[in-house]
């Protein structure tokens, strides 16, 4: 098999010796790419995860924590006493799993099998990238504690970090820090994104219930219409972000699906609408105040409509910050691996959302982003996206095979520098 990643280049021993095996990394990550799993339903990509870390020769893997998760544990040439604790000195590496239920539109060979599912995020990659380093990890043991491995299934809208960690996740692996990355088709391969402190935005759950008065649509006077209290709450819900949040502040407000009404029935006053949307934020207190707010204002307007509205706001998952200490070690990680030049340290911070962030919340630990996005010369002048280019969630999507041996370098590298050896 060529290998995509030729073009690539890193420094150091493990990006060296993991690249050697880069074919077979390749051949893994397409494998799970055929058979895509949705959330706690990964059997078979937990399955190929445990039989490629016995493979690798792991020192304990264990299987249905969060309930189709794996946990690996490599144990490293030296014993090493965690900081003021007579426990062992552990860091922690993670990946996710799932799928998406979303229908594929390539045509290679590894594309999906199953109709309306896909890997449509990379956690493919991110799978294999764990797995390759557990590879380096095992063979080299070149660090002074015990390395844990968290291969953690539906990330994507099912909370599985939050189950994994319900499940005693930290309790039976009491780590010191936790890390994890995802690709990112804006960056080109080669580079590497953090920052110090955001990194995704907390994603939050918004149900709007407005109860009005149905009627015939030509007598309108004898109703009290929800579709008209709606479309003034979708205007005004915008007034919070521009009126009420700081101007330095970040804050989203989507409400993204109504429903009210038989689109059958076009004379007839329905007696409900109901919204569905989200909210976007990085900071607890403007979560609190953009909670309050939106309450109180949907209140209002359908009161002074002759309405009423309910309003549950869900809190799904927090935001993705990254603590000081593990941004510092996990940059210099990454400056060594690609050259300053190629580490982006203030990475602008997504308003998406990462699951990852209820392990930040028990662990101090880091997120970071792996580019993967080619260019490619249009033929005049310019450039066109390539490989790896196609954004998340886009059903055209691929993860760049190329950046492989890089994430799973990065990976053993943090685990290395996190427990050096005396």
């Amino acid at each position: 098999m060529e290998d995509p990643g030729a073009r690539l280049r890193a420094s150091g021993r493990a990006f060296a010796q993991i690249a050697q095996f880069h074919p077979e990394l390749t051949a893994f990550r397409r494998d799970l790419h055929a058979h895509p799993e949705l959330g706690f339903e990964e059997v078979y990509t937990s399955s190929r995860v445990v039989h490629a870390l016995k493979l690798c020769g792991v020192d304990e893997v264990h299987t249905g924590m969060g309930k189709t998760g794996v946990v690996a544990v490599i144990k490293g040439q030296q014993p090493s006493a965690a900081s003021g604790a007579n426990a062992q000195a552990m860091v922690a590496l993670r990946a996710d799993m799932d799928a998406l239920p979303m229908t594929e539109h390539n045509d290679f060979g590894w594309k999906s099998s199953k109709p309306g599912l896909m890997h449509g995020c990379g956690h493919d990659g991110h799978t294999t990238m764990l797995v390759g380093a557990a590879r380096y990890l095992a063979e080299t043991r070149n660090f002074a504690g015990n390395a844990v491995l968290v291969f953690q299934p539906a990330e994507e809208g099912r909370g599985g970090a939050d189950a994994m960690i319900k499940d005693g996740l930290f309790e039976r692996f009491p780590v010191q820090a936790i890390y994890a990355m995802h690709n990112w088709p804006a960056m080109r391969p080669g580079t590497i994104g953090i920052n110090p402190g955001p990194m995704m935005a907390a994603a939050d759950r918004v149900t709007i219930e407005i109860t009005g008065k149905g009627g015939h649509g030509a007598h309108a006077y004898l109703t009290v219409d929800p579709v008209l209290v709606a479309a003034h709450i979708i205007t005004a819900a915008q007034s919070i972000v521009s009126r009420n949040v700081k101007a330095m502040d970040n804050a989203v407000i989507s409400l993204c699906a109504m429903q009210a009404g038989d689109l059958g029935a076009m004379s007839v006053v329905p007696g409900n609408a109901t919204l569905v949307g989200t909210v976007r934020t990085f900071r607890p207190e403007v979560q609190e105040l953009v909670e309050q707010r939106l309450t109180a204002l949907c209140t209002a307007v359908a009161q002074g409509f002759g309405a009423t509205a309910t309003v549950t706001y869900e809190r799904i998952y927090p935001a993705t910050i990254n603590s000081p200490a593990e941004y510092t070690l996990a940059t210099a990680v990454a400056e060594q691996l690609v050259g300053a030049e190629n580490v982006v340290r203030n990475l602008e911070p997504s308003m998406g959302s990462e699951d990852f962030s209820f392990m930040l919340k028990v662990k101090p630990g880091a997120y970071l982003r792996l580019g993967q996005g080619e260019q490619v010369p249009d033929g005049q002048g310019g450039s066109q996206g390539g490989t790896g280019s196609h954004f998340l969630h886009n059903s055209c999507y691929d993860f760049n095979d190329a950046i492989l041996p890089l994430g799973s370098a990065l990976f053993a590298g943090i685990v290395e520098r996190s427990l050096p050896l005396a």
